[in-house]
């Protein structure tokens, strides 16, 4: 019997246009695979849409009306950032008995908030860099200490990060990651390898880790340098057995601690004292081009079957999430 997904793109958040094409890639793969595949969009402004259809009426009209179309054997939700990564589809598919893609409510509000995640790390034995936690109503208080990266607490795809060396790039940082969240994170540069390693749970309840991939750029690697082509990847990355090991045991360590599912991405910095956690990642870019197919790749998965595979494991009932989804 063909399953039928629905997949959901778009989203109210910064990381929109990112959205979009991971979803018409994982629903051209889907289709590729033989599964009955149902395209939903969330405009910017909140909006359900079917292909160029509206669904219902704005605001709550469109969500009742995309909540009919939600009842399917899987929903794979290729959302970004707020308002989808973070939690909330996952609890709307918990709400609506509907098995999902990914990690639930709990894993996904956690991931997400990038002060609770070094929290965890902490907790866990997992190294991060020093940071303070500012509000944005705040900013014009905060004093220049040392050169720092700025970023938005709950914010991907780089957006709103910056390095400030100077007082007044400082400032500047601040008012542009306020743009992005009222909470922002100030943190001590890490001088070290830009090392991810991917995280998969196969529908058996396995979870392994992806080989490495080192990014290269050019400075920081940030919204531009993502996706204007400037960076570059290894994959597998360069390591020694111990490195390895370290990264790839950290990795499955932050997955179990957010209690993560589906897949993830997680970001090292490796310094010459080991991994130390730059952010985790619980709906990654997932065009063909993007990190986590690329290291799956390498593992000799291809990514047609990645993403079948992840359908696999959200059909089985609480994979990763506790009882009533989250």
């Amino acid at each position: 019997m063909t399953r039928r997904v629905v997949v959901i793109g778009g989203g109210e958040s910064a990381e929109h246009d990112v959205s979009l094409a991971t979803a018409a890639a994982v629903a051209e793969a889907l289709r590729g695979g033989g599964f009955d595949v149902v395209e939903l969009t969330i405009d910017r402004d909140g909006t359900w849409r079917r292909g160029a259809e509206a669904l219902g009426a704005p605001g709550t009209g469109s969500l009742a009306a995309a909540l009919g179309v939600i009842g399917a054997d899987v929903v794979f939700p290729a959302l970004h950032g707020p308002c989808g990564e973070d939690g909330t589809i996952a609890a709307l598919c918990a709400l609506a008995h509907t098995p999902m893609v990914g990690s639930g409510l709990r894993a996904g509000a956690l991931g997400i908030d990038k002060w609770a995640t070094k929290l965890v790390a902490e907790a866990v034995g997992i190294r991060t860099a020093p940071g303070r936690l500012v509000a944005a109503a705040d900013i014009a208080d905060v004093d220049f200490r040392a050169s720092a990266v700025v970023k938005p607490v709950s914010a991907g795809s780089s957006f709103g990060v910056a390095l400030a060396r100077d007082a007044s790039e400082l400032r500047d940082a601040l008012r542009c990651a306020a743009r992005f969240d009222d909470r922002i994170l100030v943190e001590d540069v890490v001088r070290g390898r830009e090392i991810d390693v991917a995280v998969l749970r196969e529908a058996d309840g396995r979870r392994w880790a992806s080989p490495p991939l080192e990014i290269h750029a050019d400075g920081l690697f940030d919204t531009r340098s993502k996706y204007d082509g400037s960076a570059r990847f290894s994959v597998p990355a360069d390591l020694g057995d111990t490195d390895r090991a370290a990264l790839t045991g950290a990795a499955l360590r932050m997955f179990d601690a957010l209690g993560c599912a589906g897949v993830a991405r997680i970001d090292f910095f490796l310094t010459e004292r080991g991994p130390v956690l730059n952010e985790v990642n619980t709906m990654p870019g997932m065009t063909a081009e993007s990190q986590v197919p690329r290291m799956f790749a390498a593992a000799g998965l291809r990514y047609e079957q990645l993403v079948a595979r992840l359908v696999d494991a959200a059909a089985v009932p609480g994979l990763g999430r506790s009882p009533v989804g989250v």
